[in-house]
């Protein structure tokens, strides 16, 4: 079967994103040291973050606006103003931080655009994730882009019947287990992990060891010559 279509993730698969958010969560407990100590403030923040995915999906500002409200509930609606707005200008440090590139990225992207259609699939705020790909340079090789409030089995039976043959002649490409490998499996695409030393923990999940249509690969640099070996 020849493969037609391969999408790819874009946070921490085509450039840094992760690290990113620990740096601003570093700064959050200690701008909150003196309300709470750093595992308390941890476990709320996570706690107040999953609850508010399905308000807020998934991004800075819902991340910004997560540790807004977790400083309010461990302040008991006294934070100071002070903090507030330090919360604040940390979200637009985040929004307004250069995108870099991962090792291999453009190379690796250039040659599978060469022989297959180029789908990027990520989820995150739309102007925020519109602006990452004009400033990665990348936006050329991608023959769609689809920023989706979530990425299950029946998001990727769409995304490839639309911009391609269908999922049975597609590769989805991403670090995330449970939002780029389990359901692009699901809805009969072929999928390779390509790991990240940070992963957020939502995002975990365990492998699918022995899956006929999974690899997992050391770098995306490897991408282009597994794609081909499918056909």
């Amino acid at each position: 079967m020849r493969i037609t279509t391969v999408g790819l993730d874009a946070d921490d698969t085509l450039w840094h994103n992760e690290g990113i958010f620990r740096l601003t969560q570093a700064r959050f407990l200690e701008l909150m040291a003196e309300h709470a100590e750093g595992p308390l403030l941890e476990a709320k923040l996570r706690e107040v973050e999953k609850r508010n995915l399905r308000l807020y999906g998934y991004g800075v500002k819902g991340f910004t606006l997560s540790m807004i409200e977790t400083a309010m509930e461990l302040t008991e609606n006294n934070a100071p103003g002070r903090l507030i707005a330090e919360l604040l200008a940390a979200g637009r440090e985040m929004l307004a931080h250069p995108v870099e590139t991962l090792p291999g990225v453009d190379q690796a992207l250039a040659e599978l655009s060469d022989g297959y259609r180029l789908v990027l699939i990520t989820k995150g705020d739309l102007l925020h994730q519109e602006q990452k790909l004009a400033a990665s340079g990348l936006g050329e090789l991608f023959a769609a882009v689809e920023i989706v409030s979530e990425k299950d089995a029946s998001t990727y039976e769409r995304v490839f019947a639309r911009h391609g043959t269908g999922a049975a002649q597609a590769v989805m490409c991403g670090n995330s287990m449970r939002s780029d490998i389990l359901p692009a499996l699901e809805a009969g695409a072929y999928a390779a992990h390509v790991p990240y030393p940070l992963i957020w923990e939502h995002e975990m999940a365990d492998a699918p060891e022995g899956h006929p249509r999974f690899a997992e690969l050391a770098s995306i640099t490897d991408l282009p010559a597994w794609v081909r070996s499918l056909s």
